[in-house]
C-alpha cells in the first residue's frame, strides 16, 4: 500500500497501520483489500450493550465465520489492537441498520455513534489478511488485480442461532488456478482467526449459490481459465443475522471495507 493520501502526504514515524488508518481519515473510502500488507484486517459490528452478548455467543458457536479477536466495552472507540485508533472515522465505509433493515451507509459514524453510546464493538477477523501469504506463494489475487472488491456470496449454509440472532453463512470468493489450489488451501489454514481454510471448493450451487455473477455483497468476480471458485467463510455473516434477526440498532463495515489493525499477521499464523 501507497501509505500518501491524496489529501497529503503520510505522517513521519507513523506505524504501517497508523498510516492507513490516517489515510481513511483524510477521504479514502475504497476496499482495503492489498492495503498495509502484512497487518491484521477486521470486519466490524456494533450493538447496544443489551444485545452484545447475543452477537458474542452467536461468534462462539460460528467461529468459522465469525472470530472474534477484539471487544471494546461500551462506549469506547480505541481498539487495543491499534493504539490511537478510532472505530468512528478509520474504515473507508460504515453501514447503520434499523430493525433489521440497511438505513444509510456513510464514511463516518461519529454522530450517529454520540447518540448510542452504550455501543459494544467487535472486530472480526477477516480473510483479507491472508492474501499477502497468497500473494508471495504466487497466487493470484483475481480482484486485486481488476481493482474490484472481493465477491462475497449468501449460503444455505445456516449458522447455529444464539438468544435472539441467527442467519446464513456468507462467504467471499477467490478464484484460484486447478493447480494452486492446494497450496491456497494450505496456506490459509494457518490463519484461523482470520477464517482458516476454505469452507467449499467448486460447485457453487451446493452452497445455494446460483449465479456466481451476481454477488450479494461486493463486485462480480474476474475468472480465468482453469480457475476453480474457493470459498471462505466471511465476517460479512453478521450483517446477514442482523437483517434476519431483525436487531434494533447496529453499526458494521461496508463489505470490503475493512479496520485495519497494527498487528502483524504473523500474530494469528498457526
Amino acid at each position: 500500500m501507497n501509505a500518501t493520501s491524496a489529501t497529503g502526504p503520510p505522517a513521519a514515524g507513523l506505524s504501517a497501520g497508523a498510516q492507513a488508518r490516517l489515510r481513511i481519515r483524510r477521504g479514502f473510502s475504497g476496499p482495503t483489500s492489498g492495503m498495509a500488507a502484512g497487518l491484521v484486517q477486521a470486519n466490524l459490528i456494533c450493538v447496544p450493550a443489551d444485545w452484545a452478548f447475543d452477537v458474542l455467543l452467536f461468534a462462539q458457536r460460528n467461529p468459522k465465520p465469525c472470530p472474534v479477536i477484539d471487544v471494546v466495552e461500551p462506549g469506547q472507540v480505541e481498539s487495543a489492537l491499534a493504539p490511537g485508533s478510532d472505530l468512528r472515522t478509520d474504515l473507508p465505509g460504515y453501514r447503520i441498520w434499523q430493525d433489521g433493515r440497511l438505513s444509510n451507509e456513510v464514511t463516518d459514524v461519529t454522530e450517529v455513534w454520540d447518540r448510542h453510546p452504550d455501543l459494544v464493538s467487535f472486530l472480526i477477523g477477516c480473510s483479507f489478511t491472508f492474501e499477502s501469504g497468497l500473494s508471495e506463494a504466487g497466487i493470484p489475487i483475481r480482484h486485486q488485480e481488476a481493482g474490484r472488491n472481493v465477491p462475497m456470496y449468501r449460503t444455505s449454509t445456516a449458522c447455529a442461532p444464539a438468544g435472539r440472532i441467527g442467519g446464513d453463512m456468507v462467504v467471499s470468493m477467490r478464484p484460484i488456478p486447478a493447480a494452486q489450489v492446494a497450496e491456497a488451501v494450505r496456506i490459509t489454514d494457518r490463519f484461523p482467526a482470520v477464517h482458516g481454510a476454505p469452507v467449499h471448493i467448486g460447485e457453487p450451487g451446493r452452497i445455494g449459490i446460483d449465479d456466481l455473477d451476481s454477488p450479494d455483497f461486493g463486485d462480480p468476480p474476474v475468472i480465468a481459465a482453469g480457475d476453480i471458485p474457493v470459498f471462505w467463510a466471511c465476517g460479512v455473516t453478521p450483517q446477514a443475522a442482523i437483517r434476519d434477526s431483525a436487531v434494533p440498532f447496529a453499526i458494521t463495515h461496508s463489505p470490503g471495507r475493512m479496520f485495519i489493525t497494527d498487528e502483524p499477521e504473523d500474530t494469528y499464523r498457526r
